[in-house]
């Protein structure tokens, strides 16, 4: 298999509000299928109370995030998964911390070669509480954002989930952030027949993520596409940003205006046809 020879370039920690939508989790599928990037720790966000229509059961988003994101490794049986942390179930204040912090000081502090990229899907609640928490892993991390808008008037939920976190992110010295605002991620559209049709024909576990999308939330109101929009950030971790189109806004940030979203669907669908082909073999 060509597929061997691939070998990891990077460390990723994926931070997103799992139990929200579903695109969050089908993300981290593409993430964990990717041999490019060795993913090292999975935390999750609280979802914004004020569009969970009703209200989460259970009062804690953020830990049903990270059961839910217990699940996707169980089902996909890896020999050494990386592991789950909740973060913390409200906005960012200071002085505040949460396991999720501590796992991205840890991850940022490890002893390795390969560089680390933080992938935040959601708000930026637990990556600030980390920064805050210890400031000298700045320079140590690179952080990836689905958030912002570039009209500064627009609602997005990421950033407005939580702007103090927002705030004190963008405001950190020396950060490296990439950043998919809400006009690059709402063009990351795949039509729901297009669901139906890829996912579940990939094999099982294409099958089980089908489901997240079969079943959403019920605050979801579902037209006739559903953007993929926490996918992006696979470009730059596991796969290549030379066919999207990005500028550099400020010093340190790099704002992604258009993404290659052949490579990153069709990527996606091959490794779960891959995948379901190594459970078989």
């Amino acid at each position: 298999m060509l597929s061997q020879w691939v070998a990891a370039q990077c460390r990723v920690v994926v931070d997103n509000d799992f139990a929200g939508d579903p695109d969050g989790i089908l993300a981290l599928a593409h993430h964990l299928l990717s041999p490019s990037n060795r993913v090292v720790a999975i935390t999750s966000s609280f979802l914004n109370p004020q569009f969970v229509v009703p209200p989460a059961a259970s009062g804690a988003t953020a830990r049903d995030g990270a059961r839910l994101a217990s699940d996707l490794l169980a089902e996909l049986g890896l020999a050494d998964p990386p592991p789950v942390v909740t973060g913390a179930e409200g906005p960012f204040a200071v002085g505040s911390r949460s396991p999720a912090a501590d796992a991205i000081v840890a991850a940022a502090h490890e002893d390795s070669e390969l560089p680390l990229f933080v992938v935040c899907g959601g708000p930026l609640t637990n990556v600030a509480a980390a920064l805050e928490l210890d400031p000298g892993i700045v320079d140590r991390l690179t952080l990836i954002w689905i958030g912002g808008s570039l009209d500064p008037a627009a609602f997005e939920y990421n950033r407005d989930t939580d702007p103090a976190a927002a705030g004190a992110v963008f405001a950190t010295a020396g950060l490296t952030i990439h950043q998919f605002p809400l006009e690059t991620y709402r063009r990351c559209a795949y039509g729901v027949a297009e669901l139906e049709a890829d996912l579940p024909a990939t094999g099982r576990l294409g099958a089980w993520l089908f489901d997240r999308f079969s079943s959403p939330p019920e605050w979801v109101r579902l037209g006739g596409v559903w953007p993929i929009g926490d996918s992006p950030p696979v470009l730059i971790t596991a796969l290549t940003t030379d066919s999207s189109t990005r500028s550099t806004e400020n010093e340190g940030v790099t704002v992604y205006t258009d993404v290659d979203m052949r490579l990153l669907v069709g990527d996606m669908l091959a490794k779960l046809r891959l995948h379901e082909r190594g459970r078989a073999g």
